[in-house]
């Protein structure tokens, strides 16, 4: 399907653009780094199992927060049929699994799978093809740089998928998008989800520069009322909150779960938000093997702190969903 067609068939099936639904009950199942070893077309098992639990938990949709597949290297560099590949053992595990159950999948690219930094034009180029081949059935707002950037309505929630893979201040242009996006749209949802690959602020030991870092955007998270800022990368599972806004650090569901700074390590899992019950967005893990309970909270550091700019303290009334 291309660009053009999927715009207009995700319009013809989606909600009446702009216009919030009535607030219900409504789960988000999300996932993120899922890649193994480099150019890898077979995933743990336990990316299968937390597939399978989700399905059992049939939440209203799923985001991935990036690290789908396992690119990215110097060099040598995959061939477009490794890359397919990849993306098509995906699919396999992931992707369709999610779609024959109803449940959209809602992505955005991870440095593994798209990496905005020199020299990974051809992983880039398969991730467009891919995702707009997949689109997931939910209204598209502003897809004009899908699957990349983009902004969604589903249930009266507002999710807006950002191109994060570079550390650093987003662009100029970016922001001006992303701020003019959630001054339109924003008081016409429920609730307002924003999510990319990097995290704002460090969460685990060895990334502690691979972040956004920029209190300029956490000032535009807060202005225009986002109520969570989802990412991963880091490979540890992290609710916190600054300055109201829900901060939440996705756990990894494939290799490399990493120390948290100041903490043990991080376990694998995957993440859960429920809305509108009347207590607001509540917040929850998953963790593996079984994906049966929470990711204990007792191995969480109290606090993690970067500095008076990017002092992040957690939140320890996680309810368990």
């Amino acid at each position: 399907m291309n660009r053009r067609a999927f715009l207009g068939a995700t319009v013809a099936v989606g909600l009446v653009p702009g216009v919030a639904q009535a607030a219900s009950p409504l789960t988000i199942a999300v996932i993120s780094d899922l890649n193994g070893s480099y150019g890898s077309t077979e995933y743990d098992q336990r990316v299968h199992d937390a597939i399978r639990s989700i399905r059992t938990l049939t939440p209203d949709l799923v985001i991935c927060t990036g690290d789908m597949v396992a690119g990215q290297k110097t060099g040598p560099h995959l061939s477009d049929q490794q890359i397919a590949a990849m993306w098509q053992a995906f699919h396999v595990a992931v992707t369709h699994p999610l779609t024959d159950a109803g449940i959209p999948l809602l992505v955005t690219p991870g440095n593994h799978d798209a990496s905005a930094y020199p020299g990974f034009q051809a992983e880039r180029r398969a991730f467009d093809r891919t995702w707009t081949e997949n689109a997931p059935q939910v209204e598209i707002l502003d897809g004009e740089r899908y699957p990349f950037r983009y902004a969604a309505s589903h249930k009266g929630i507002l999710l807006i998928g950002l191109d994060i893979t570079v550390a650093g201040r987003l662009p100029v242009e970016e922001m001006e998008w992303l701020d003019g996006l959630l001054r339109d749209e924003g008081d016409r949802h429920d609730v307002r989800l924003v999510f990319g690959h990097l995290p704002v602020w460090p969460v685990t030991q060895g990334r502690e520069n691979d972040v956004i870092g920029d209190p300029d955007f956490m000032t535009l998270l807060v202005n225009r009322r986002v109520d969570a800022y989802l990412s991963g990368h880091h490979h540890g599972w992290y609710p916190a909150r600054k300055d109201g806004v829900l901060l939440l650090s996705q756990a990894c569901l494939g290799g490399g779960p990493r120390k948290y700074i100041g903490g043990e390590r991080a376990e694998r899992g995957f993440g859960l938000l429920k809305l509108g019950t009347g207590k607001g967005l509540a917040f929850s893990s998953r963790a593996a093997p079984d994906y049966t309970v929470p990711i204990g909270q007792s191995r969480l550091p109290a606090q993690i702190g970067r500095g008076s700019a990017g002092l992040v303290l957690f939140s320890r009334d996680a309810p368990d969903l």
